[in-house]
């Protein structure tokens, strides 16, 4: 059921038959309003709520000159001399309705309030757009929300080219009984502040596994995917490339989970008690990874994972099939690149002072290293197999002949006189 609610007015203009323009009292304003079409949630922490904060509590009535005004969308509109009537549809009605730009405004209200200041001669601009659709809500919010920097992940968001990523996760939800926390925009509540919980690391994550763009055997420039740039907006040819790559997330989830909980192991167990020594892993912080149950002991660079889960595409076919079975491989492959490189890498980094934090984006060096030696373990593994294959093609011949044999002296002895 839509819902509705009042705010109290000096006066108010109809701009045109779908847009109404107010000036609504402060103390009074619903603190609650959904911020469905909002591009990104406030944040009590930015200097734009802190400006909206102290211009409202220390000269409440100079707020309307000094505020640009709150923006807001509506399916409905009551309007009367002293009160605006609004009549607001939820997102699972269909409805785009609430809080359009004015997010920081809104919560400054709040707290204005819940400290108990005097908003009695406040005043703001209210400019209301009624019966908007979900794509017209969301060209405004993006228009309009100009006073701080809005990071392109937002805009993505808004513009609804993440849809295809939350329902595949939805539905990998229901299959296997597991929640995933991402934060698509900024500010977002319920969502982990560690970067590992962002979008744009699910993103990076499949793009570490696309053996078909980052190819070292082909005439691409790019070899690896060190150092790669997300796209600013996400075409239907990238859509249709993600699309392809998204049944790989899992694993690609599993391995950097698995190479955590190998850290984990490894700083719990140190050769020198109380001694960390692994480059930029900072034992003082904690880690939260989107689908995990619980708390690494431990803060690490974000990119951390991405050159190891990037050598794993060695065992990827041109349709991003395994070549083996990941079950069967994936669990050694992982401990052979942890011992006999990637520790060693980070034990080396730290003994000689230097942190890996950006520089494991970007170093060439490293994803080569580590793809290269996902080839030599694809080779050997391979090797073994075909080996395994002809020793039991050798058991099965040589199990044919005796039984061959066998028979042949049956039917000699069956043939010789008595």
């Amino acid at each position: 059921m839509p819902k509705t609610w009042n705010i109290k007015i000096d006066n108010y203009i109809q701009a045109n038959p779908n847009c109404i323009i107010a000036t609504a009292h402060v103390d009074t304003f619903p603190t609650d309003l959904p911020l469905e079409p909002n591009i990104r949630e406030p944040n009590r922490k930015s200097a734009t709520y802190r400006q909206v904060f102290d211009s409202l509590t220390t000269q409440p009535e100079k707020f309307f000159s000094r505020h640009s005004g709150i923006v807001l969308s509506a399916n409905k509109v009551k309007p009367s001399k002293t009160s605006l009537e609004l009549e607001i549809l939820e997102a699972n009605e269909g409805g785009s309705d609430g809080i359009i730009n004015g997010g920081h405004t809104v919560l400054a209200f709040e707290q204005a309030k819940t400290y108990k200041y005097d908003l009695t001669q406040a005043r703001v601009k209210v400019t209301i757009h009624i019966g908007l659709s979900e794509d017209e809500a969301k060209d405004i919010a993006l228009a309009s929300n100009t006073t701080t920097p809005v990071d392109s992940r937002s805009k993505v968001n808004a513009r609804g080219d993440y849809k295809f990523i939350k329902q595949y996760l939805a539905q990998l939800e229901q299959k296997e009984d597991r929640k995933f926390r991402i934060a698509y925009y900024q500010n977002q509540s319920g969502a982990p502040r560690n970067a590992q919980c962002n979008v744009t690391h699910l993103l990076k994550l499949l793009y570490c596994l696309d053996r078909n763009k980052y190819n070292p055997d082909g005439n691409k420039r790019t070899k690896h995917p060190a150092g790669m740039s997300l796209p600013s907006n996400i075409t239907d040819a990238e859509r249709e490339r993600l699309t392809a790559l998204l049944p790989l997330l899992t694993h690609a989830l599993w391995i950097e989970q698995r190479l955590y909980e190998i850290i984990q192991d490894h700083i719990s167990n140190p050769r020198r008690k109380g001694v960390n020594d692994l480059a930029s892993i900072d034992i003082r912080k904690t880690t939260l990874l989107p689908d995990s149950k619980y708390s690494f002991g431990f803060g690490a660079p974000t990119d951390l994972a991405l050159p190891i889960i990037a050598s794993y595409r060695v065992f990827l076919d041109q349709d991003y099939n395994w070549i083996i079975p990941f079950d069967e491989f994936a669990e050694d492959f992982l401990q052979h690149l942890w011992t006999n490189y990637f520790r060693k890498y980070l034990v080396s980094e730290k003994t000689a002072g230097n942190t890996v934090g950006t520089k494991i984006s970007r170093n060439q060096e490293i994803w080569e290293s580590l793809y290269i030696s996902a080839q030599s373990y694809l080779n050997q593994h391979l090797v073994k197999m075909v080996n395994s294959s002809k020793e039991e093609e050798s058991k099965v011949t040589e199990s044919t002949k005796k039984r061959g044999k066998g028979k042949s002296d049956e039917l000699n002895a069956a043939t010789v006189p008595k």
